[in-house]
């Protein structure tokens, strides 16, 4: 059978009643406030590390000036890959000439409908097999550098965390280094497809692809400088139990016990509240004296029940505690007497 978890009892079968028949104590609600203030400590806690994200999360964006113009200039970096980024003119026989300017989404069109089976079959080609390479390379370079530019932006909520500086770094580094590759790959194709049809096609690269360049050496640069500087994180002031958060975490992790921490709760709660009254000017120095006899005098009536060296022990504390506001009342009533 059950016992009560206050006495020790043994419960008996016939022990129906919700109370315990020898210390009387309820047995469905007992130790339920100390589950309830566990409770809350957890949630408090668990609101201080997320609030810590929150504020590191907000300098990220808007920390800074030059946070806040990553931000933009990485939105706008997208921009120059809607302009012309490169510049194509071909003709043949029975086909007109044609000159087209590409850009980001006639890239996207075109490999959306291309035949791949056709693509594969030119690099069996002796003669633009190789030329077809760099044809491909150019493609696949400047569309992942595309997606990285997205990925980079999104990679800015997490801009100041322990590894930051050094992600957002090497997202710049890669998607500059794919951009080169993609202009360089672009120009090989067209040098060498000109070099075998020069009267029927010609390509030189858009003013978009500079521009694109630009922009991110551009971000590139202040992330180096944010890097160095550093971004100084405003941290909301959060508190578990009235005890500032950092300071309870570092006595959870010193071991300190739940008394002595429920203890150091119950004095900040206090001290604040004594703050706030003071401030709206409610309440005096001679009404403070009175606030603490009075809570002297509850935790009087707590420890009821303990042995006298406790009791003893309490009650000299709390004279301590008064003596100091007492002290600075009693000039007062020396000058009306």
């Amino acid at each position: 059978m059950a016992t009560c978890p206050n006495c020790g009892y043994k419960l008996r079968f016939f022990d129906w009643k919700p109370d315990c028949p020898k210390c009387k104590v309820n047995l469905v609600y007992y130790g339920m406030e100390e589950k309830l203030q566990n409770d809350a400590d957890k949630a408090e806690a668990e609101h201080a590390r997320v609030q810590k994200k929150i504020d590191r999360l907000k300098a990220s964006f808007v920390g800074s000036p030059l946070t806040l113009a990553r931000l933009i200039l990485s939105a706008v970096a997208l921009g120059p890959l809607f302009l012309t980024l490169c510049k194509v003119n071909y003709s043949g026989p029975f086909i007109e000439q044609t000159s087209k300017n590409i850009n980001i989404l006639s890239l996207y069109n075109f490999v959306s409908s291309l035949n791949f089976d056709s693509l594969f079959a030119m690099f069996n080609s002796a003669l633009v097999g190789k030329v077809f390479i760099f044809f491909l390379v150019s493609i696949a370079a400047v569309l992942l550098s595309a997606v990285l530019i997205i990925v980079s932006i999104a990679a800015l909520t997490a801009a100041c965390g322990p590894k930051g500086n050094i992600r957002n770094i090497t997202l710049n580094v890669v998607m500059i280094v794919l951009a080169c590759v993609s202009a360089f790959s672009f120009t090989r194709f067209s040098g060498g497809i000109h070099s075998v049809f020069p009267e029927f096609y010609s390509g030189t690269l858009g003013i978009g692809a500079f521009v694109y360049i630009a922009a991110l050496s551009v971000v590139l640069a202040i992330n180096i400088i944010i890097a160095v500087k550093g971004v100084d994180v405003k941290y909301k002031q959060t508190y578990v139990g009235g005890i500032p958060s950092e300071e309870y975490f570092r006595l959870v992790e010193e071991g300190t016990d739940k008394e002595t921490l429920r203890e150091m709760m119950a004095d900040a709660l206090l001290e604040q509240e004594m703050d706030e009254l003071r401030k709206r000017g409610i309440i005096t120095d001679e009404e403070e004296a009175q606030a603490l006899e009075m809570a002297a005098h509850e935790l009087e009536k707590e420890v009821t029940g303990v042995d006298e060296e406790t009791a003893e022990t309490v009650e000299e504390a709390m004279t301590e505690a008064v003596e100091p506001v007492n002290e600075i009342t009693e000039p007062e009533t020396d000058i009306q007497e």
